[in-house]
C-alpha cells in the first residue's frame, strides 16, 4: 500500500485527475430552461424564473444574517421543533425518495415550501461549495431579521397549498 509512481512523461494518472465540472469556465452556465429538463415528478410548486432569482437572493441574505438551515436533517429538526419560514427545495434531487417527505411535513406544520429548478444554484445562494437539497429560511426568534421584507414578499408569491 504505497505510493503510486507517476507516469514516465510526469503526468499525473488519468484517475487523479479533476473531472469537468459546471463551474468551470469555459464552459457557459446553464439556462433556467436547462435545468427544468432534470426536474423530479414531484417538483409543485415549482418557481418561475424571476421568482427563483428573488428567492436565491433570499437565501444568500439569509445565509448572511445565520437564519437558513441547510440540509434535509438540519431542516426536518428545525421544522419538528416548530420553527417557522420559507422551505425551499430543489428540484432535481435524485433519488427522489431523500427529499419526498419534507413537502408532507411542511403541509403538516403549515409552512409554506416551493421548489427551485436546480441543488448546485441553491448551494451556490447558501455560500457553500456543496450542492444543497433544501434550505429553510427561519429568522431565529426574538432576534430582528434585516430582511423580513424581502422574506414576506417570497412567501407572498408562494402559490398556497
Amino acid at each position: 500500500m504505497g505510493k503510486r509512481k507517476a507516469s514516465e512523461d510526469g503526468a499525473a494518472p488519468a484517475s487523479s485527475k479533476k473531472a469537468a465540472t459546471a463551474d468551470d469556465d469555459d464552459r457557459p452556465a446553464k439556462t433556467y430552461q436547462e435545468r427544468l429538463k432534470a426536474l423530479s415528478p414531484i417538483s409543485t410548486p415549482l418557481a418561475d424564473e424571476k421568482l427563483t432569482k428573488k428567492l436565491h437572493k433570499l437565501v444568500k441574505k439569509a445565509s448572511q444574517a445565520k437564519a437558513l438551515r441547510r440540509g434535509v436533517k438540519e431542516v426536518v429538526k428545525a421544522i419538528r421543533k416548530g420553527a417557522s419560514g420559507l422551505c425551499i427545495i430543489a428540484g432535481d434531487i435524485s433519488p427522489v425518495d431523500v427529499i419526498c417527505h419534507v413537502p408532507v411535513f411542511c403541509e403538516e406544520k403549515s409552512i409554506p415550501y416551493i421548489y427551485v429548478p436546480s441543488k448546485q444554484d441553491l448551494g451556490f445562494a447558501a455560500l457553500t461549495k456543496r450542492p444543497t437539497s433544501v434550505v429553510l429560511v427561519s429568522p431565529k426568534s426574538g432576534a430582528a431579521f434585516e430582511h423580513q421584507d424581502l422574506l414576506d414578499k417570497a412567501i407572498s408569491a408562494v402559490p398556497k397549498q
